[in-house]
């Protein structure tokens, strides 16, 4: 009776953790690349990054077993819903000539704080077609900025005129159903009632994918992405 009761307690705090959730890990698959690494010698404000890290070209980042970073994964047909856009804001840092994060996914309205650490100038030249396009001078002395993007929109360019390697992308989204990887290549998203869902996950070279997961009250839906570079031809 005891050990009955003990694994009605256990389940009681675990279901909660599963139900609800989308989650999954993004790998690539075959030949990595030789990615070269970025020259940053025409600004020698850039140069005093000592994270050798800043310098790797972006466009691919891999961590251990092939996982992928800069993945964006959302629910393609979203419950209907109420989803108030956040007030705090997310933040966009240029640090060490670099964007971080690369991959800024954001509310329709939602603030974005754009933030200049680097005593540089900088430029933020976004390119948007469903909301206003932006290009923001930063001089040294300017080391915060902050805009509203208020329409939903898929992954679009943001990049630095003055630094041609600095570049990130930003989606705009009117639902919280959205996650983008770090260099573990897990997602996790958070919430969802019971249902089939259709799942998209986008990376700025090598395309994207959709799959199908269910979600259950007790259980989350699970799904892993592989992308691989496409074959000559």
């Amino acid at each position: 009776m005891r050990s009955l009761l003990t694994l009605c307690v256990l389940t009681a705090f675990v279901l909660p953790a599963y139900a609800g959730n989308v989650t999954g890990i993004v790998r690539y698959e075959g030949k990595v690349p030789k990615m070269r690494p970025i020259d940053m010698s025409s600004d020698p404000a850039c140069c005093l990054n000592e994270d050798d890290r800043a310098r790797v070209n972006e466009a691919l980042v891999l961590g251990a077993d092939k996982t992928m970073a800069n993945v964006l994964v959302e629910v393609v047909n979203v419950p209907k819903g109420d989803y108030p856009a956040p007030e705090a804001a997310v933040v966009l840092t240029q640090k060490g000539c670099r964007y971080s994060p690369h991959v800024l996914a954001v509310r329709a309205g939602q603030p974005i704080k754009i933030l200049n650490p680097d005593g540089t100038v900088h430029n933020v030249n976004g390119m948007p077609e469903k909301n206003d396009a932006f290009n923001v001078g930063m001089p040294k002395d300017l080391a915060e900025y902050t805009l509203t993007l208020d329409t939903p929109e898929p992954p679009f360019p943001i990049r630095c005129d003055v630094h041609p390697w600095m570049r990130s992308y930003c989606v705009v989204f009117d639902h919280p159903f959205f996650a983008v990887t770090d260099d573990s290549g897990v997602f996790e998203i958070e919430g969802l009632p019971p249902g089939e869902y259709t799942i998209r996950a986008w990376h700025e070279k090598l395309g994207e994918q959709t799959a199908s997961v269910t979600v259950t009250e007790q259980r989350a839906g699970v799904h892993d992405f592989t992308f691989a570079r496409p074959s000559a031809g």
